[in-house]
This record gives structure tokens, C-alpha cells and sequence, in this order.
């Protein structure tokens, strides 16, 4: 009987688990059976493979909002959020909102995340792990992915290329590439080879979300200091180059922060700014961090906020505030038991080592 030693399926594409198989004298029908039974049933026989995926070390819930912790080395725990919602259709469909990273290094002033600096990059496997325990762990179907959890993704674009690979497998999750969403702060050179990524066969759906929070480039880089490198211009450029092809268009993420970036002459300007890209503004109200020096936004103020948007002909939607009680809404991802150990430099992109620094 096979046994392949080390390898994780969590890790593996059909077609990489069917060659890696074969040099093992299983033919490809067997193979390919194992790799579906592992993905649609979360089983796999015993003494064929070692199976090496961190189980939940933590669930809490707010209503309908889950999330969960999975403990991994060095004692780090990742952090992935389970938000349900109801489809025009009356349909419950469920949204996994992984991580990439165990903290960040892009040091956004409102997000709790950025508080705990970058302490690990999350391979393909730990990031898979996370739909893996969802699906079979907790018994949830899930229909969408959306890479809004701990860390910037295009710092560490393998890992998630690689998993968006398995994700999309027609032989494992099977998940559609128009339900998997990639969000950034705005890493230019990432959004460039995830445009690249993104133009192969079949995936030309994927959906690309770039958290603008500002509406000039003195305010967003006083709350994201990776402005300072890579400012508004240059990030239009790359938006631009995303919606060339296949008619893409670009959700832009605004965090709406009470006497920050709040006022009618912000929306205005913000709307300026976007005029040549297709895309649709998503307004989030802001969720505290903790020790946060602003107040969470009010209704009022998301009401107000995004009537001027529609005023300008901007298309605009608001995202729905789950999960604020358990620090699970946006932004407010980090466990604070684990925060100030060792931190890493800023993460990788396209080869190339970029260190913007960490939060303090």
C-alpha cells in the first residue's frame, strides 16, 4: 500500500498530488479518488498519506458570525471568520474570511491587526486550513473566500496564489473564481502579478479589492504609511492595468473614520479621484481597535456619508457590521495574548523584500 511521507493534500493541486502519486505506483484513478475523498468528505485512508492540518483551538460566535483560531507552531494561532448572509434570491450563502499572515506589517493606524506587527507569513497548507476546518470541523458550507483577514496578501503572494489554486480545483473545493475576492492596502507590484495571475485560463473572474480609506494622499498617508512609498497615483495605475481586461472592475474599500476621512468634501473628492476606474465603493464603518483614539461610526454617519457618494453618480454599497462584539468585524483581527513576541521584516513580493516597518 502507498504511503507518502510529509505531504500534505492541504498543500496540493489535483494534478501535483496525481504526479507526486504516481512516482509511488498509484495510477491515476486511485489517486485522484483519494485527493476528491479528502476535499468533499474531509477523509482520507490512514495509512496511505500523513495528514498534517491544525485543528480549532477557539470558536466564538455572535450570532450568525463565527470565528475560529487554529493553534500552529511556535505556539501562533491564525485567525478566519465565518459571516452568513442572505442572497437576493433568499438563499443563505456563507463568506470565509481568511488570513494570510499571523499579524502585518503595513501599519494602518485603525486596525488591530497592523498593533501586533508581522510575526508570519502563512503557507499554502495553514491557509487552505483554515476552508478545511470550516467545511468539516464546523460543518459549513462555503460559497465565497475572501482574503480579508490577518495580513496584506500580496505579501505573500505564493501562498496565496497557491492556495487560490487548490480553492479553485475542479476536484477539490471547487469554488468558482468569481467568489474569491484578493483585498490590499494598495501593494502596486502585487496587484501587477496578480494581474498577471489572474489573466490565466479560467481564472480571469477573480475579484480584486483595494482598501483606499482616504480621499487625497495626505490623509491616507498619515493612517497607511505605505502611501508614503507607493502613493494614490501610481496605485490608480495599477487599478487601471486590473480592469483592462475581461471587464473587471475594482472594489474599493473605504473605512469610514469619525472626523478623519468623514466629511461631504472627503466623498466628493474620493469620487474625483475614482472617476476613470470602474469600480464600486464599499463603505465600512469603522470598527475599534482596542485603546482606539476614535469612536465607532455611527449610522447617521454612514447614512450621510454614503448619500453623497450616490450624489456624485458613484456606485456605493455598505458593508454590514458582523461580529464587532468578539473582535471579529473589519480590522479587528489579533489576538492580543501573542502580540510583542518576535516579529519578521515586511513580507515578499514578486522575490523582492520590501520593509515597511511594523506597528508600534
Amino acid at each position: 500500500m502507498l504511503r507518502v511521507e510529509h505531504i500534505d493534500l492541504l498543500s496540493l493541486t489535483a494534478a501535483e498530488f496525481i504526479a507526486i502519486a504516481s512516482q509511488f505506483g498509484e495510477k491515476r484513478p486511485a489517486a485522484l479518488a483519494h485527493y476528491r475523498e479528502f476535499f468533499r468528505r474531509g477523509t482520507a485512508t490512514p495509512d496511505w498519506i500523513t495528514l498534517k492540518s491544525a485543528t480549532i483551538s477557539e470558536c466564538v460566535n455572535e450570532g450568525v458570525t463565527t470565528k475560529f483560531t487554529q493553534r500552529i507552531e511556535d505556539g501562533l494561532e491564525t485567525e478566519t471568520v465565518i459571516l452568513p448572509y442572505t442572497s437576493r434570491s433568499g438563499r443563505r450563502r456563507n463568506t470565509l474570511c481568511v488570513s494570510s499572515q499571523i499579524g502585518c506589517a503595513m501599519g494602518c493606524t485603525f486596525c488591530e491587526t497592523a498593533r501586533m506587527g508581522l510575526m508570519k507569513n502563512l503557507s499554502v497548507a495553514r491557509i487552505v486550513g483554515q476552508w478545511f476546518a470550516a467545511r468539516f470541523e464546523l460543518e459549513t458550507a462555503i460559497d465565497n473566500i475572501v482574503f480579508m483577514g490577518m495580513g496584506e496578501p500580496m505579501d505573500n503572494l505564493d501562498s496565496v496564489l497557491g492556495a487560490i489554486r487548490i480553492f479553485t480545483d475542479a476536484n477539490g473545493p471547487a469554488i468558482a473564481p468569481s467568489r474569491i475576492t484578493v483585498s490590499t492596502v494598495g501593494r502596486i507590484e502585487g496587484i501587477h502579478r496578480f494581474t498577471r495571475f489572474a489573466d490565466t485560463d479560467g481564472l480571469g473572474s477573480l475579484r480584486l479589492a483595494v482598501s483606499i480609506n482616504a480621499p487625497n494622499d495626505a490623509i491616507r498617508s498619515d493612517i497607511m504609511p505605505l502611501n508614503r512609498a507607493e502613493p494614490m497615483g501610481e496605485l490608480m495605475k495599477a487599478m487601471l492595468e486590473w480592469t483592462k481586461n475581461r471587464h473587471r472592475r475594482v472594489l474599493i474599500e473605504y473605512v469610514l473614520i469619525p472626523g478623519v476621512n468623514d466629511e461631504p468634501r472627503h466623498a466628493r473628492e474620493l469620487c474625483k479621484y475614482l472617476k476613470p476606474l470602474p469600480c464600486t465603493v464599499n463603505v465600512i464603518a469603522y470598527n475599534p481597535r482596542r485603546d482606539s483614539p476614535w469612536p465607532a461610526t455611527t449610522e447617521e454617519g454612514m447614512k450621510s456619508f454614503t448619500e453623497h457618494f450616490a450624489a456624485c453618480g458613484q456606485f456605493v454599497t455598505r458593508r454590514q457590521i458582523m461580529g464587532r462584539s468578539v473582535m471579529a468585524a473589519c480590522g479587528q483581527l489579533g489576538n492580543e495574548r501573542i502580540r510583542n513576541r518576535r516579529l519578521v521584516s515586511g513580507g515578499f513580493v514578486s522575490g523582492g523584500m520590501v520593509d515597511i516597518g511594523n506597528a508600534p
